[in-house]
């Protein structure tokens, strides 16, 4: 599911020359442990699995999207074998992909949909990627936070065990903003803090966190929030910068910028908080941004590029 459809809500820089398979970060400094990921449809690049794969080799990238239904649906063996072995040529690894469950709906709907978690897991296993990841809407019209809390920590807590069996984990990303948390009657997670409640009880060792920095700001969370956290804690990232002319208690999901384009996050912190911890995961920008959308695929991977680059400097990278 969209979250920006669930939601209902839409909605930049200079780029440099890339040259194709030559990554731009084997020339960066530092110790960075993460690895820059490339998810197209989060900023409005069309592109399939293996055109993602060529873009990813052009332009830097270090991880992509699995892309699992398209390998389930239309990819051979030999096919997947193909591909996985020009990603291990090219040194880029496997990002996250969307638990394909409805949790949130009645009980019906979320035991048909279950029912197909296993074989989904099964294609993850061979194709070798191993991050799944959900977000989980901060309040809810008929059920009072316990009611929440039971109901998501029952489904995520079944889902984590099949993924367990195929060395998969999930990750959960609690969302920050004021505007959500009110939007429906009852308030549920929002924050590091009860995201860590909520994963305490799934109690599955595979579950951790999509750690967003517009979340985290959001939040009203600092550098000593993420000093909280391992690194096995923490599933994948999403690098945001928030719009400008809006205080924290008014930002809206679906309504973001690019890192580094506002500078109303500090990413400094954010990243630097990463680094602290050993983060060594994927990292990937989901900006939500209406303009990115609509520009062609090569001008929105190289500003997209660019974002990742200054975010990186802050913290000598």
């Amino acid at each position: 599911m969209n979250r920006r459809k669930f939601i209902l809500s839409s909605a930049l820089a200079a780029s440099w020359a890339t040259f194709p398979g030559q990554s731009l970060f084997a020339q960066l400094p530092g110790n960075r442990k993460f690895k820059i990921s490339l998810n197209p449809g989060i900023i409005g690049v069309k592109a399939n699995f293996a055109q993602t794969l060529d873009y990813a080799i052009q332009y830097g990238y270090e991880a992509i999207s699995p892309f699992t239904q398209e390998v389930m649906d239309n990819y051979s063996d030999q096919q997947l074998d193909e591909i996985n072995a020009k990603m291990k040529a090219h040194g880029i690894s496997y990002c996250s992909t969307n638990i394909p469950v409805e949790f949130r709906k009645d009980e019906i709907t979320f035991k048909d949909e279950f029912k197909g978690l296993k074989r989904f897991c099964q294609t993850m296993e061979k194709q070798g990627a191993t991050r799944m990841n959900t977000w989980i809407i901060s309040s809810h019209n008929e059920l009072t936070y316990n009611e929440n809390m039971r109901q998501h920590a029952y489904r995520l807590g079944e889902c984590a065990k099949v993924m367990s069996d195929y060395g998969i984990r999930l990750g959960l990303e609690y969302l920050g903003m004021r505007t959500l948390l009110i939007m429906n009657r009852y308030p549920f997670i929002s924050s590091m803090k009860e995201g860590k409640e909520l994963i305490g009880e799934i109690g599955q060792k595979n579950v951790g966190f999509v750690l967003d920095s517009f979340h985290w700001y959001c939040a009203n969370e600092g550098i000593e929030d993420l000093h909280t956290l391992k690194s096995e804690d923490i599933v994948v990232v999403d690098l945001n910068d928030a719009r400008e002319g809006f205080t924290r208690e008014t930002q809206m999901d679906g309504k973001r910028e690019l890192p580094m384009a506002t500078g109303v996050i500090n990413l400094k912190d954010f990243l630097q908080g990463l680094i602290d911890i050993g983060y060594d995961g994927p990292v990937r920008t989901e900006p939500f941004n209406q303009v990115l959308n609509e520009m062609e695929n090569d001008e929105a991977l190289k500003i997209n590029m660019d974002a990742i680059k200054k975010s990186l400097a802050l913290v000598g990278m």
